[in-house]
């Protein structure tokens, strides 16, 4: 099969190029999106969680998670620019000098990178899922059990629809991090296969 410059490349790695094409460019997509989706959601968590705390209105678990679901979200659009990287490399793969192309553990070391931040990401959103969660599983133990009894004066005692909110939030970068990672094994599997 004949490329758009007269050349031909071998099967194996017209496959690893393909490969690092449609999976980078899926990769980058459902990152971007979920991550712009996150964001969006953490930037109005954080701005009405500052006006509470201005209010004298706090939960110090919510914060930590709020911290740590900030550094994941970080974590996925620096995944959502490795995932790129991966196209440019798949553009490397075909060019007709032998040469200029990368060699297999150029492309492995790449994946092993974006696994790495995807690994990371995933820790640090895990671990303010954790916190959230914490300061949800204390906020609805407190809340008095049976017939409700309403304390104007200590709002944040009850569960609010913010609250879910961030934990939505944090559902959605740790999907864009699993699908991540299952791309760079997908690639990894690409490369190594005979």
């Amino acid at each position: 099969m004949t490329g758009e410059l007269g050349y031909s490349l071998p099967p194996a790695i017209r496959r690893i190029a393909g490969a690092f094409r449609i999976v980078g460019w899926i990769s980058f997509w459902i990152q971007a999106v979920l991550g712009v989706i996150s964001s969006l959601v953490l930037l109005f968590s954080v701005a009405t969680l500052s006006g509470r705390a201005t209010q004298g209105e706090t939960n110090p678990g919510t914060s930590a998670g709020l911290l740590f679901a900030v550094l994941g979200v970080l974590a996925v659009f620096a995944g959502a620019f490795w995932s790129f990287r991966y196209t440019r490399l798949s553009r490397k793969l075909r060019t007709s000098n032998p040469d200029l192309r990368p060699k297999p553990k150029d492309a492995i070391r790449a994946i092993q990178i974006g696994l790495m931040i995807s690994l990371a990401g995933m820790l640090v959103t895990l671990l303010g899922a954790e916190a959230i969660v914490g300061s949800l599983l204390a906020k609805s133990l407190a809340q008095p059990q049976g017939s409700a009894l309403f304390n104007p004066g200590n709002v944040t005692q009850f569960i609010q629809p913010l609250d879910i909110f961030i934990v939505q939030a944090n559902t959605h970068t740790l999907v864009a991090h699993f699908a991540a990672i299952a791309s760079a094994l997908w690639l990894y599997r690409s490369v190594n296969r005979q």
